[in-house]
């Protein structure tokens, strides 16, 4: 009777034979193999669940491992757990930590087995925070969530597939980029690598303070790449005005409007202060008016 288990069984795709030992029942071969009771009743049409022989072959059918971060791979002639390794660029660890229980040393034709994706190295992130990625994470609902542009999330980070993203990645969230500020008394700069408020004030000869009175709300410890802020340019010193009064230079002022509401030349305001550029006032620039004589100025 034995003989007759012994016939060679024809097993469907996804699954693989095994020899019935003492001790075994299907609950104990769906425990082992970790398939349902059921499944091991589907792939072997007819079988008595009640009466399983020493000898018997049965079907067993392969569970597919879950395979969140990867793919799943059907196992095929001449395959071997190092040498897929080495074909998807991943270690043979890896791939043994995400199919718990393969046997590294018997893997089947047909064996469907989860192959990790390589995740990418973790970027640096001098100007931003770094984010491990979620279930349902795309670039675009994190770009929403932390109000930067998709634009911005590239490129803090090189390389990047926009498209995939992986449960367990490592990406940098770059801040923010403030609002470029007016700047009519200076120049836009825009910061790099290395810049900080102290080093800029001396490369342009203004101060600190004078820097982030130009930028208001500026975080003077926490300058990001790629900013762009106002430096002010030097202001002129205040001149002497032993025959005048010192005025301070409003929005819209010019030499000619000052002139007509003090009612002096521009000339006479030039002479009053020497080295000063007509063309080009500065907001709080302080100057000398000088006194119109009508007769003899003493």
């Amino acid at each position: 009777m034995n003989d007759n288990y012994q016939i060679e069984q024809v097993c469907p795709p996804g699954s693989f034979q095994y020899t019935i030992m003492a001790g075994d029942t299907l609950f104990s071969l769906a425990q082992r193999f970790n398939v349902t009771v059921q499944a091991i009743i589907n792939a072997n049409p007819g079988i008595d669940p009640n009466r399983l022989q020493i000898g018997q072959i049965i079907c067993i059918p392969r569970a597919t491992p879950p395979c969140p971060n990867g793919f799943l791979y059907t196992v095929v002639a001449g395959d071997t757990l190092i040498g897929i390794a080495q074909r998807f660029n991943v270690s043979l660890q890896a791939i043994i930590n995400a199919n718990p229980g393969i046997d590294p040393n018997f893997i089947q034709i047909g064996q469907v087995i989860c192959i990790p994706r390589v995740t990418p190295p973790t970027p640096p992130c001098p100007n931003g925070f770094l984010y491990t990625v979620v279930a349902g994470d795309t670039l675009f609902i994190l770009a929403q969530r932390f109000n930067v542009t998709v634009q911005a999330i590239i490129n803090a980070n090189p390389g990047i597939d926009p498209n995939f993203l992986q449960v367990g990645q490592v990406i940098c969230i770059p801040r923010p980029i403030p609002p470029t500020p007016p700047c009519p008394n200076g120049f836009l700069y825009t910061i790099m690598a290395g810049d900080t408020l102290f080093s800029l004030a001396q490369r342009f000869n203004v101060t600190v303070q004078a820097i982030i009175n130009a930028n208001p709300g500026i975080d003077p410890n926490r300058l990001q790449i790629g900013q762009v802020i106002c430096i002010p340019r030097p202001m002129p010193p205040t001149p002497p005005c032993p025959n005048g009064f010192l005025y301070t230079i409003r929005p819209g002022d010019t030499l000619f409007s000052i002139a007509q509401r003090f009612n002096v030349t521009v000339q006479a305001i030039i002479n009053a202060n020497p080295g000063i550029d007509p063309n080009r006032l500065q907001i709080g620039q302080v100057i000398c008016i000088p006194r119109r004589c009508f007769t003899v100025c003493i």
